[in-house]
């Protein structure tokens, strides 16, 4: 086992109840502040390069200048996320820490089930993210004691009870951080216009949520943020347990 850094071996176990109640309604800034005081370079930022992530990192430069910013490459995501990806890396001069999936993994599962098995059952599905995300998000959380995401609760019925705080039982009870729980997509986007910020291309072609590139399309106006993603999927199924309770 990891030996405790002397900053961890003071801090007092955290009170999730305290600290959901406090930061519910608080601001966005608000949340990044308390995360930088309480967590610094422990906590860490998840981003897929959506637009919410983009504010996100915009706002915690600004609020939490010292968390850091990790990312899931599974392989497989559209050329445009790794344009934003780096459009964001120069504007912020920071060190995206990158993840991919354990390569044992993906060649077993290409080479027994082909290269679309998602598309055969919800239980193929979640396989292939839980090699190609879960798998790598337990690594890259392995350091934090928070993490720090994009989650709105306006972006589909499977998050619509998403705090502010939480605790995440599924990585070992740290704390999961949601500062734009609150936000709407039109806060989102007024965000990227008064900052100017760079936001990834795709969704000026209609995809509001942007995953791995055969799992996500273009969505209606009048859709959900999330259902261009596993759109033969019913809405409710439509996580790929990276946000799991």
């Amino acid at each position: 086992m990891q030996a405790m850094t002397p900053a961890e071996e003071t801090r007092s176990p955290l009170d999730f109840a305290d600290v959901t109640a406090r930061l519910t309604n608080a601001s966005a800034p608000d949340i990044l502040r308390w995360v930088e005081e309480t967590f610094r370079d422990h906590a860490a930022i998840a981003s897929s390069f959506g637009v919410e992530d983009v504010v996100l990192i915009d706002l915690g430069s600004r609020y939490a200048p010292s968390v850091r910013v990790f990312t899931l490459d599974t392989g497989r995501l559209h050329p445009e996320t790794y344009e934003v990806m780096e459009q964001v890396r120069r504007r912020y001069g920071i060190a995206i820490e990158t993840f991919f999936p354990e390569r044992a993994g993906v060649e077993e599962l290409e080479r027994g089930r082909g290269y679309f098995s998602f598309r055969e059952s919800i239980e193929a599905r979640k396989a292939c993210c839980a090699i190609r995300k879960l798998e790598p998000l337990g690594r890259a959380l392995a350091s934090c004691e928070a993490w720090v995401t994009g989650l709105r609760r306006e972006q589909s019925p499977t998050r619509a009870g998403v705090d502010a705080v939480e605790r995440d039982d599924a990585h070992g009870g740290i704390a999961k951080v949601n500062p734009l729980a609150a936000w709407t997509e039109a806060d989102v986007w007024a965000c990227v216009k008064e900052r100017q910020l760079p936001y990834n291309a795709l969704h000026d072609q209609g995809l509001r949520s942007i995953g791995c590139a055969p799992c996500t399309r273009a969505v209606k106006p009048w859709e959900d943020v999330r259902a261009g993603r596993w759109w033969w999927e019913s809405a409710e199924h439509k996580e790929c347990g990276l946000h799991r309770k």
